[in-house]
C-alpha cells in the first residue's frame, strides 16, 4: 500500500494565509494601505464561479479591500476593456483578475495584456512572463498555481535543485511553460513534455520532480514514477463514477493517485493539493502588489 507522503495543499494555504492577514493588519496599521483585489467575471461558467467564490471568500479572510464586478456573457470587448482601463486608474485596487476561461468573442490575448504589469496579479502580461524567463522575478508576478507548486516542492527537496531532474508534463503559458523557468531557477535541469513527446512515459520516468500539468483524467500513472520522485499534480479533472448503480462524477487529476503513491516519495492530491495554494498565492501576489505600489519592498 501507499508509501509515500500526501502533499497537503489545504494546511500549507491555510498556515499562508495567516501569515498574509497578519501582514494586511500591519500594513493597514503602519502605512494606512489596504490591499485592494478586483476580480472581473464574465458570463455564467459554473466552475468560474465556484473560484470566484472562494477566491473572494479567501481576500475578505486576509483583510483585503475584495470587489467583484460581473459582466453578461454577450458583453462587448470594449465594454471589459474600459473597466480594465477604469481598475489599472483605481488607486485602491491592487490587483486585477480577469476570470478565465472568456466567453469565445472577447480575445483572451487582447483583455490579459490590458492590465497594468502592476497589478497583474495573475502573472499573464508579457511583461511578467519575460521578467520571470529572464530570472528577473524581484518586481515580477509569478503566475500562481506554479508560485504555488514550487512552494510546495521546495518543502520535500530544499530551494536548490541542483542536480535533479525535473519534468513538466504539459507546456501551457498559464502553469507549464513558468513551472520550468521557475524550476529552472533553482537549477534544477528541466524537460517539457506534451503530447507529442516520445515515449512520455520513459521520460517521465527519469524524474526525480514530475509535474503534471495536461488536463487527462488518470494519465500519469504509478509504473511512470522514478522511486523516490516527488509529484505534483495539477490536474482537474471532473470524471464520471458509478456507485451502487447511481452515477457520480468526482474530481481527480492527471496522476492516479494510488499507484503514484506507491513509488512516489510525495504527492499531491486532488482536490486538497495544487488548488488551494493557487489561491493563496493570489493574495500573496496581490499583498505584494500593494505594498510595490507604496515603494515598499515585495
Amino acid at each position: 500500500m501507499s508509501n509515500a507522503l500526501r502533499i497537503d495543499g489545504k494546511e500549507k494555504a491555510a498556515e499562508m494565509s495567516e501569515q498574509i492577514t497578519a501582514q494586511t493588519a500591519e500594513l493597514l496599521e503602519k502605512h494606512g494601505l489596504q490591499p485592494g483585489l478586483a476580480v472581473v467575471i464574465i458570463g455564467e461558467d459554473p466552475a468560474s464561479h465556484v473560484y470566484r467564490r472562494n477566491k473572494k471568500k479567501r481576500a475578505e479572510g486576509c483583510g483585503f479591500h475584495s470587489v467583484q464586478h460581473t459582466l453578461d456573457a454577450g458583453t462587448t470587448e470594449a465594454n471589459v476593456l474600459a473597466l480594465i482601463d477604469e481598475l489599472n486608474n483605481d488607486d485602491k485596487i491592487h490587483g486585477i483578475l480577469v476570470q478565465l476561461p472568456l466567453p469565445d468573442h472577447l480575445d483572451e490575448q487582447t483583455i490579459t495584456q490590458s492590465i497594468s504589469p502592476g497589478k497583474d496579479v495573475d502573472g499573464f502580461h508579457f511583461i511578467n512572463i519575460g521578467k520571470l524567463t529572464s530570472g528577473n522575478t524581484a518586481d515580477a508576478f509569478v503566475p500562481c498555481t506554479p508560485a504555488g507548486c514550487m512552494l510546495m516542492i521546495q518543502d520535500h527537496l530544499g530551494t536548490n535543485l541542483s542536480g535533479l531532474n525535473a519534468v513538466v508534463v504539459g507546456r501551457s503559458n498559464i502553469v507549464g511553460k513558468p513551472m520550468a523557468s521557475l524550476l529552472l531557477q533553482a537549477h534544477a535541469t528541466v524537460t517539457i513534455c506534451h503530447s507529442r513527446t516520445k515515449d512520455l512515459p520513459g521520460v517521465v520516468r527519469r524524474a526525480d520532480i514530475v509535474v503534471a500539468a495536461v488536463g487527462r483524467a488518470n494519465m500519469v500513472t504509478g509504473d511512470w514514477i522514478k522511486p523516490g520522485a516527488v509529484v505534483i499534480d495539477v490536474g482537474i479533472n471532473r470524471i464520471e463514477t458509478t456507485v451502487d448503480g447511481e452515477t457520480k462524477s468526482k474530481l481527480t487529476g492527471d496522476v492516479e493517485y494510488e499507484s503514484a503513491c506507491e513509488v512516489a516519495k510525495a504527492v499531491t492530491p486532488v482536490p486538497g493539493g495544487v488548488g488551494p495554494m493557487t489561491i493563496v498565492m493570489l493574495m500573496a501576489n496581490t499583498l505584494r502588489a500593494a505594498r510595490l505600489s507604496a515603494g515598499l519592498d515585495g
